[in-house]
């Protein structure tokens, strides 16, 4: 009796652990999602151009994508729960000192503080949920993750959206890093218990970034990461300012919008998560039912970037962001869940690092090429078109290239 009750209390933990998890992702896609909610305002008021904000954007990335090599290392050889408070930690104190910023230069500098603190994110959650979820419940756990992702810039914008317009651009980053830092205090409550009980790998059993390195699927799922990470920054980073600056949008209709598709995420999230592990459980082979979901969800996106360039009004526009959400939904709830799948309970912190590193180049070329784009062929019509084309190519490489989706032995 005794041991089935400390089974039950260790599982109900495990769920609390979950949902702070998917808290602490949706708080980092609200921080991170915050400099294009404040563009409309920020940009003219730190006399930004669209190169200038462009790399301000792409700053992030610079320090989260190398990050996730070490932070993925760090969370198979040391206490996870604390590497993650640690990380939640920097990303807070630098989404609020951001507020204080007078130009470029101070924006890149906390931009790239909130990289590192950002970058624990997935391979953390990753490690854990390798370690501690049976792969019935592998669906669900993620698509929380996946659906804080959606659900994270949908809040940002909608609460953001309103700080903005009463407060100013300001204001968004001071109150969001707050909301940040509280999180911290159940974090702290939840996991004290599990920081006695660590889940790193034995030394025997861990397995060495160089054998990882050496395996060629680990960078086949690096490349499709990043086909399927552009189309998501492209819209995170650039949608805000492109309704409001060029198709004409208030900045509440902006907010409305952009809510929209990001909400369709998440629901999307929720759904596929709760019926990929219901499959799963009656027999389905997780591995490619989760490829073609992946490869459903690219197509999407690349539809729905490619209609929302060419929507005439508002009601077409918001057809075609709810397709985006129902594309994104479905990468998000996928794509770690597979990493997980390959690398198996030992690697999948290291892993998930490399898979996530690689896959983040996207942030760092993808808006600095935007941003030129715009600047000097006047418009953002080849953006789109380049968003959509990549979004379509990474569809066919899961279809292709990527194996056998099972356990790895590295």
């Amino acid at each position: 009796m005794a041991t089935k009750e400390a089974g039950r209390a260790s599982g109900a933990r495990i769920t609390w652990v979950v949902v702070l998890i998917a808290l602490s992702v949706l708080l980092n896609y609200v921080d991170r999602g915050a400099i294009g909610v404040a563009a409309p305002l920020m940009k003219d008021d730190l006399q930004l151009s669209a190169t200038g904000f462009g790399i301000a954007v792409s700053a992030f990335f610079w320090v989260y994508a190398p990050a996730c090599l070490l932070v993925g290392w760090l969370c198979d050889r040391f206490c996870v729960y604390r590497v993650f408070a640690l990380g939640v930690a920097i990303w807070a104190v630098s989404t609020a000192l951001t507020g204080f910023v007078g130009g470029l230069a101070s924006l890149v500098l906390l931009r790239l503080f909130l990289g590192l603190g950002e970058s624990i994110a997935f391979p953390g959650s990753s490690k854990i949920f390798a370690a501690e979820v049976p792969a019935e419940r592998r669906g669900i756990a993620n698509a929380s993750v996946s659906a804080a992702l959606a659900f994270g810039p949908a809040l940002g914008v909608l609460f953001g959206g309103a700080i903005l317009g009463e407060w100013g651009w300001r204001a968004v980053f001071w109150v969001f890093g707050l909301v940040t830092l509280l999180w911290l205090i159940p974090w702290q409550i939840v996991a004290a218990p599990l920081r006695a009980q660590s889940i790193a790998a034995p030394t025997a059993e861990r397995v060495s970034m160089t054998r990882l390195l050496r395996i060629p699927t680990l960078w086949r799922m690096g490349l499709v990461h990043f086909l399927s990470n552009y189309g998501f920054y492209f819209l995170l980073a650039w949608l805000p300012l492109y309704l409001v600056g060029t198709r004409g949008y208030s900045i509440g209709e902006m907010t409305m919008l952009t809510t929209l598709s990001f909400t369709t995420q998440g629901v999307v999230a929720l759904g596929a998560g709760w019926l990929s592990d219901h499959m799963v459980a009656r027999g389905s082979h997780e591995g490619e039912l989760r490829r073609w979901l992946m490869i459903t969800g690219q197509l999407a996106m690349a539809a729905a970037i490619a209609g929302i360039a060419v929507a005439g009004d508002a009601a077409t526009l918001a057809l075609w962001l709810v397709v985006a959400g129902i594309g994104t939904g479905l990468i998000a709830t996928n794509l770690f869940a597979i990493g997980q799948i390959f690398a198996g309970p030992r690697a999948a912190g290291s892993w998930v690092g490399v898979q996530n590193a690689l896959g983040n180049i996207s942030g760092i070329v993808g808006p600095v090429i935007t941003g030129l784009i715009v600047d000097y062929l006047g418009g953002y019509g080849w953006a789109f078109a380049s968003a959509a084309a990549l979004s379509a190519l990474g569809a066919l490489l899961w279809w292709t290239i990527i194996p056998d989706i099972c356990e790895i032995q590295s």
